[in-house]
């Protein structure tokens, strides 16, 4: 009945997201039309970072470093002539989802801060490589000419086209993630993060699904960098740099650390609230720390688990 009901909710939000570029107009939104495609994407990039750091214990600080390698593979086919989404986006992925796997090779060796500072490090190393990059722009970042195409008579350059596209990719993406997390796999990969040692006693080889999972999630941050770039049609340095993995790590910590929807909550929650400080004030990163510190205190399991925990609240008083 849960589930059911469940899948019900998540249904309508699908619904609600897919008729807003048809509403929006209707209300002068326009402009909101791209803001909401921009979340979806970062809601999806910090479900990838929540699956390695709330799922898998990783405490990952350079996951914006993958995100821009999807960016700038897409500005490397771009500049090459390439523009079919059907190369562009799954190579995105996958060059990520390498990069990924090279670094968690070394980075997963390490345990506490020095994996934290690892992963630090790589992601800083990529960001100064993409700076020397004069060919895409440096430091000034690189403008991409038009959108790619993923089929005959389908516009990307539409604003309401490129809008479901994403919202299809985001939404089995996140599907995927969720399904991956209740499988044989999610469920070692959580007993790793809970008890290594007895993990590594009961025969299951730790170091491998540790490596699957951060490239998976490198995959996936890959696929949100691509799409970031095709939306704004520009990629810049700046995206990679730790300060966005740190916006990330944020983002699932306000959503909620192993939480199915931790992720995308805690992006919606944080570019919304970003989004609407910018407006009234200058001084926006003031809000933004105090929700923080109150999330810390009150819910520090997440937005996504107080919202289950209130729920579930008058189930346990009722029962005797």
């Amino acid at each position: 009945m849960k589930t059911s009901s469940r899948s019900i909710g998540l249904g309508l939000v699908f619904l609600l997201l897919a008729a807003f570029p048809l509403i929006a107009p209707l209300f002068g939104l326009e402009f909101y039309i791209g803001f909401v495609r921009r979340v979806l994407i970062v809601a999806l990039a910090a479900a990838s970072l929540n699956f390695i750091l709330g799922f898998g214990g990783m405490v990952a600080l350079g996951h914006a470093g993958f995100i821009g390698m999807g960016a700038y593979t897409v500005v490397a086919l771009s500049d090459a002539g390439v523009m079919s989404a059907w190369v562009m986006w799954p190579l995105a992925a996958l060059v990520a989802g390498l990069v990924a796997a090279l670094i968690g090779t070394v980075a997963l060796r390490t345990r506490g801060v020095y994996f934290i500072m690892t992963t630090l490090a790589f992601a800083q190393m990529l960001y100064f490589v993409v700076v020397s990059l004069r060919r895409y722009g440096g430091d000034d970042g690189y403008t991409l000419m038009s959108r790619p195409t993923l089929l005959p008579g389908l516009d990307l350059g539409n604003e309401s086209n490129f809008y479901w596209v994403v919202l299809v990719i985001v939404a089995l993406a996140l599907w995927w993630l969720h399904r991956a997390t209740q499988s044989r796999f999610g469920h070692a990969l959580m007993g790793i993060r809970d008890n290594e040692t007895r993990m590594r006693a009961l025969g299951y080889p730790v170091f491998r699904l540790q490596l699957v999972a951060f490239a998976i999630a490198g995959a996936i941050a890959g696929l949100a960098g691509a799409l970031l770039a095709g939306g704004n049609g520009f990629v810049s340095p700046a995206t990679m740099h730790w300060t966005q993995s740190a916006t990330l790590l944020v983002m699932v910590v306000i959503g909620g650390l192993g939480r199915s929807w931790g992720g995308p909550v805690g992006a919606i929650v944080w570019l919304l609230l970003e989004e609407f400080l910018k407006q009234h004030t200058e001084h926006w990163h003031m809000p933004l720390g105090l929700l923080l510190i109150a999330v810390a205190l009150w819910a520090p399991k997440g937005l996504a688990a107080l919202a289950r925990r209130r729920r579930a609240a008058p189930l346990t008083k009722a029962t005797p």
